[in-house]
């Protein structure tokens, strides 16, 4: 069993992987590229039951919980104005951890919180550049070399580094890079009290020329976001503007008979907009002492909105395969083996449910998608219904 872990990466993977090393056993530091360990600062997420049944087996889903809010239903309505179905949430009717929607940042920080709390080292600022690996006395280390010039010494690094994962590249250079799906998502917050929603649902509203998802907080406040078609975003360049996308936002939802474009036109300046991304299949997750996580391993387009539960699971299931194996490369080899298949499938659902945003053709697909699913034909049991044991 390994006696330190390096977790390059603080996001959502990175920290539940720490947690769970913890309670394995395992130390573990997390070193974070970034100032703080929350990006995309004002957008929002959903965890899932699987998620949060995840975070539950290493006893870190009470805070999550405590900070976020329910959905239990879905529905879903045409470019025109109608219904077209209706169905619980998957997970969201009578278990005892349904799906939950806070900000991606309040996320981090619960996560981080409690990190600190069980006295796991936390250091920012801490760009991976390369790893070697060093003789120690009980067999070879890896050594992290980062961008500031310092290192750490491990017996394994684990990459959790997203979806432009260096970790990824040392393991395989030339491992496959993520694809731009060709549409973007933007998450929006507005006060729209003489918009009807109903309460403790995620209503999907299939536009002519783009994707709309929403719920009431429980402040009245609605949350919401948009798959839109687009080029892809630039990176650390120019973006546009909260005021140029209310305007191409509403453009877009302004022939529908939905409340979309009223919802667009009446939301603060926080638009965050993001690339929609997936990498259908990385070939090599591990190479000797070092392994990649949650996007840095397997990123799907954020249509089945699983990327934050995938991570969590992801997390739970490695520390365990580190607690039971003696050795990396066979721990490695039994986290693979026990989580490729089903994260490929979900990157291939999410990348169906995408359809062709902007085009009459594509809606269609996504539309009859979304209205199987609200009808129960969506067999999310497969999705939802995950459970880890420990």
């Amino acid at each position: 069993m390994a006696r330190k872990a390096l977790i390059v990466g603080g996001g959502i993977a990175g920290t539940v992987t720490a947690l769970a090393l913890h309670k394995a056993g395992i130390a573990a530091e997390i070193f974070e590229a970034y100032p703080t360990g929350a990006d995309d600062v004002g957008a929002f997420l959903v965890v899932f039951t699987n998620g949060l049944e995840a975070l539950r087996v290493i006893d870190a889903h009470g805070p999550v919980v405590a900070h976020s809010f329910p959905a239990r239903r879905v529905a879903l309505i045409g470019a025109d104005g109608a219904v077209r179905g209706e169905r619980p949430i998957s997970g969201g009717d009578g278990a005892a951890l349904g799906p939950r929607t806070l900000r991606r940042a309040t996320l981090y920080r619960v996560l981080h919180d409690e990190a600190v709390r069980r006295g796991i080292p936390v250091h920012h600022g801490k760009r991976l550049t390369g790893a070697d690996t060093v003789p120690g006395p009980h067999g070879d280390r890896v050594a992290a070399a980062f961008a500031d010039g310092t290192t750490a010494e491990g017996d394994v690094l684990i990459g959790a580094d997203g979806l432009h994962s260096v970790t990824r590249t040392l393991i395989d250079p030339d491992a496959p890079r993520p694809r731009h799906t060709g549409q973007n998502t933007v998450c929006g917050y507005a006060r729209a009290d003489d918009v009807p929603l109903a309460p403790d649902t995620y209503t999907m509203i299939a536009g002519s020329r783009g994707f709309l998802g929403c719920t009431r907080a429980p402040g009245g406040e609605v949350w919401w976001f948009a798959n839109v078609p687009g080029a892809e975003l630039p990176r650390g360049g120019s973006a546009p503007t909260a005021a140029e996308w209310r305007v191409r936002l509403a453009a877009l939802f302004a022939d529908d008979a939905t409340p979309a474009a009223a919802l667009v036109r009446a939301a603060g300046d926080t638009f965050v907009a993001s690339g929609s991304y997936d990498i259908a299949r990385t070939p090599r997750w591990h190479r000797g002492p070092l392994v990649i996580l949650g996007d840095a391993a397997h990123a799907a387009a954020p249509n089945a909105a699983q990327g934050a539960s995938m991570a969590i699971e992801d997390g739970v299931v490695l520390a365990r395969a580190l607690r039971d194996h003696a050795d990396a490369p066979t721990a490695y080899a039994a986290f693979e083996a026990a989580r490729r298949e089903r994260v490929e499938k979900v990157v291939a659902a999410s990348a169906g449910l995408a359809g062709r945003v902007g085009t009459a053709e594509g809606n269609r697909e996504r539309e009859d998608a979304q209205r199987r699913r609200a009808e129960g034909d969506g067999g999310s049991d497969w999705l939802t219904g995950y459970r880890i044991g420990w």
